[in-house]
């Protein structure tokens, strides 16, 4: 998916770090806590809320099933409104316009609109590899490149900062780049903010080539539409002569009157806003106005794959609202560096592993959720993404009974509880053994919430298990033993095996 995320380990060993870092589950819970809050605000002013999930749902379904349809009307659009269509049917493909089209205009340099697709084909990395250097011109995004780190939120990419850490970003890297921030730049967001204009400002002015994505493309008119907050996207889709946007197939709309919906659906779950601050609209190139010279690159890049999936294409739904990620237990703790791709969270969970297909990295993903589905209730799409995590599971189950000719230690171990259970005298024998280890392990046991007395982590293959669960002691007595003793608790009541151990389950 994104090379500069090369090496992040899989999901449980990427979170059990980022589980050791105080400041980052400080300033995640501040973050998403806030935002939650505001869009909840939002949403609750608008009576028919379900009804706009509901039509946003059937809008997307629509041009998934119509896809190559809309595509061809798009293309047609575009056309005719003086902009040029290129296919990209991956990363390098993709990567290849956008840096023809660079170098035949002359420059060393692009402005750039925050955009999740060239994060995810790494453009930034080709460019520079040809001597182009790619200037991040959302506030979130400048943060992130000045500070040689990774985005961590669909929306908020710098949502792991807090503003101190901010400061100390600008004042140590503006200056190496362009415009310096003033020596007495404080950590008040004003001042923040301030700074990023200066600096932003010269590169805005002598910019001859920008690169944007797309929210949403029109298919009936050929009208792309972005929305931000602060005015960045404005300068990069006016003021260069040429603008290059990288499009997902997916982002497609039948008509202009779908924007209603999603213009009604997206600000509310992403900022927690009636609508943004910012919503650019363009169609083609306007003679004398804006961009003279206007590509378009509808990017394919595994995506097609996903569309052949019947569960997990809901995912191509997504409007990239961050709705999911803020009400995740799991982001909330780990942050988005741990999920090693420019899609974390939830909705990352599911599209990372069909987009880049099965590796080990990508095979943790769909494991890293509780399955609590606070993040369908949220989706202004309704994707139904511990569906599609289900879904994923058994896939990279699959997939690795296919690849190894050996059994699995838990498939060992649901085969083994398969033929125990499969008879009575194998399972009282089991009952019997517990029952000894029971009073063994009754000695070490500690005693949990509640009273219950629990075994600690258990060692050997059973220790990745055991982790984050309370084992409870076997309980001295089995049922079957304590029902024939008692002739079915007739005669002593009150000696049932609860009643006779510390803790446990018999």
């Amino acid at each position: 998916m994104s090379g500069t995320f090369l090496g992040i380990p899989k999901f449980p060993g990427a979170a059990k770090k980022a589980l050791s870092d105080s400041q980052l589950r400080r300033n995640l819970a501040h973050a998403t806590g806030t935002i939650r809050a505001k869009r909840a605000a939002v949403v609750g002013e608008v009576a028919d809320w379900e009804q706009l999930r509901l039509a946003g749902e059937a809008i997307k379904n629509r041009v998934l099933r119509h896809l190559p349809h809309y595509l061809e009307q798009l293309e047609k659009s575009l056309t005719a409104a003086g902009a040029t269509v290129h296919w990209a049917v991956d990363a390098a493909e993709a990567n290849r316009i956008v840096v023809d089209i660079a170098q035949r205009h002359g420059t060393d340099e692009v402005v750039k609109v925050k955009s999740m697709a060239t994060q995810e084909v790494e453009l930034n990395t080709a460019l520079e590899a040809a001597g182009i250097r790619a200037w991040e011109t959302d506030l979130a995004e400048l943060i992130v490149q000045l500070g040689d780190d990774l985005p961590s939120h669909i929306l908020v990419p710098a949502i792991h900062r807090n503003r101190a850490e901010v400061r100390e970003i600008f004042l140590g890297k503006m200056g190496r780049v362009g415009k310096a921030a003033p020596d007495d730049l404080t950590d008040e967001p004003k001042r923040l903010a301030e700074a990023a204009r200066t600096h932003l400002r010269e590169k805005f002015l002598r910019a001859k080539v920008a690169v944007s994505g797309a929210n949403f493309a029109v298919a009936e008119t050929g009208t792309l539409t972005v929305v931000e907050s602060e005015g960045n996207g404005r300068m990069c889709l006016t003021l260069p002569e040429v603008l290059v946007s990288v499009v997902g197939i997916e982002k497609v709309l039948p008509t202009f009157q779908d924007l209603d919906v999603m213009l009604q659906l997206l600000p509310r779950s992403s900022t927690g806003e009636r609508m943004n601050p910012y919503t650019s609209m363009w169609t083609g190139v306007t003679p004398g106005d804006g961009p003279q010279e206007v590509h378009v690159i509808l990017l394919d890049n595994g995506r097609t794959n996903v569309l052949a999936d019947p569960t997990g294409r809901q995912a191509l739904r997504c409007i990239r609202c961050s709705a999911c990620l803020n009400v995740c237990p799991v982001y909330e703790r780990t942050g988005g560096h741990a999920y090693g791709s420019v899609y974390p969270g939830p909705i990352g969970a599911i599209l990372t592993p069909m987009l880049r297909g099965s590796d080990p990295q990508s095979d943790s993903l769909p494991y890293a959720s509780s399955l609590c589905g606070a993040c369908f209730e949220v989706c202004p799409v309704r994707i139904d993404i511990p569906a599609v995590l289900v879904h994923l599971r058994s896939r990279v189950v699959d997939e690795h009974k296919e690849a190894s000719a050996l059994p699995s230690v838990q498939d060992m171990a649901f085969k083994a509880a398969s033929w125990t259970l499969a008879s009575s005298r194998r399972t009282a024998a089991a009952e019997k053994a517990a029952g000894l280890g029971g009073r063994i392990l009754g000695k070490r046991a500690r005693t949990a919430p509640g009273g219950r007395a629990v075994l600690g982590p258990l060692p050997g293959p059973a220790a990745g298990w055991s982790q984050s669960r309370d084992i409870p002691v076997p309980a001295a007595e089995s049922f079957r033993d304590w029902w024939k003793r008692t002739e079915g608790g007739t005669r002593d009541t009150g000696s049932a095996p609860t009643a006779r151990r510390k803790g446990g389950r018999s």
